[in-house]
């Protein structure tokens, strides 16, 4: 296991960078701990998989270092990092059996055969495959071949770092719960630094202790599941977390005071927004949005019932925002007016949260 340094790195796929635009990867510092479990989390194309890719050695950057426990390993193959990765789709034998699966790692790195023997079995046991390390791997369902899978990636009790590169997407929606629980367990048990990498917010919140959000090749907050969804420190956070995700809403501030749309809307601290700043915006969950005799005037235009609550979409001008039902509460469309609960209500500055930056 390791605790893992991420120092000043950049990376460009240009051979000669001439502006940040160029850049796949901005600049990244980040810390990780010896033993945590931990997610990239961020859409296609945001820059999580090459920060995967630098990390285990398959991609050199452009810029800054990578220390494992202290020594710098920027320049060193994979094979010398001591990782092991698990893909998207399962990398797997279909000709051998599963034993034979998960005993190549060790049988590969010489092993004696007692050892490799306590070791498979200790992870099929884990992996509740125990019944299957007779039966050819080409048998096996997907969900069953990914479990073999993450087995050989956790067979190893020498690996600095076990990464997971968007490993449920080829599993069935209805397995996926299986083996995210199946996963967080076993890093109880193991111990071993995990990354884990999605573009699915239910897999990174359900699996990692401090989540990574990245957009742009940016990291725009790092925080545990509770903070990104109670404080985004930035509005792409609030969005992309949560369903729905948080109101984004155009404001204006004077003297200290947000107003949407003319209307005064208190907020959980003074706002004091940046002399440079650009676009001024409120951020309120919908969890957090009410109606009421006064405040903000809208039309409810449409009600959805998602099953667990109804969620209200209102119109106030061009903006629209989102509100969730309380138990018996009996909503029509139509005018209404609506209150926004100030110790969850804040503003942002060109998508910051005013008076904070990322994590």
């Amino acid at each position: 296991m390791a605790r893992i340094e991420l120092s000043g790195l950049r990376h460009s796929y240009l051979p000669e960078p001439q502006s940040a635009a160029d850049f796949a990867l901005k600049r990244i510092d980040l810390d990780w701990d010896d033993g945590g479990a931990y997610a990239l989390l961020g859409p296609s194309g945001c820059g999580k998989t090459t920060l995967l890719n630098i990390i285990s050695g398959l991609v050199m950057p452009s810029e800054g270092r990578v220390l494992f426990n202290g020594q710098d390993v920027t320049a060193l193959p994979p094979d010398r990092r001591n990782i092991a990765q698990v893909f998207q789709f399962p990398v797997i034998y279909d000709t051998m059996t599963v034993y034979d699966n998960l005993a190549f790692p060790l049988r590969n790195r010489g092993v004696e055969a007692a050892r490799v023997d306590i070791r498979v079995r200790e992870i099929a046991a884990m992996l509740e495959v125990t019944d299957m390390l007779g039966v050819r791997a080409a048998g096996l369902t997907p969900d069953n071949k990914q479990k073999i899978s993450m087995g050989r990636g956790l067979v190893r009790d020498d690996v600095n770092v076990i990464m997971f590169d968007e490993p449920l997407t080829v599993i069935d929606p209805h397995l996926k719960w299986k083996l995210r629980s199946k996963l967080k367990e076993l890093h109880q048990r193991v111990g071993a630094t995990m990354i884990y990498v999605t573009h699915d917010q239910t897999e990174a919140l359900t699996f990692a202790d401090q989540v990574v959000v990245m957009q742009d090749g940016e990291v725009v907050q790092i925080g545990s599941p509770v903070e990104l969804f109670e404080r985004p420190a930035h509005t792409f956070v609030g969005h992309f977390i949560g369903s729905p995700g948080m109101n984004v809403l155009s404001c204006e501030v004077r003297d200290g005071a947000a107003f949407f749309q003319g209307v005064w809307v208190p907020t959980e601290t003074a706002p004091t927004p940046p002399a440079d700043a650009g676009r001024l915006e409120i951020g309120v969950r919908p969890e957090f949005v009410s109606l009421a005799d006064s405040g903000v005037p809208v039309d409810i235009v449409r009600i959805a019932d998602i099953g667990r609550y109804r969620v209200f979409e209102a119109r106030a001008g061009d903006e629209r925002i989102n509100l969730l039902s309380r138990e018996g509460e009996a909503v029509e469309t139509g005018p209404a007016h609506l209150n926004f609960d100030p110790a969850k209500t804040r503003v942002y500055a060109d998508g910051w949260l005013v008076g904070e930056a990322a994590s």
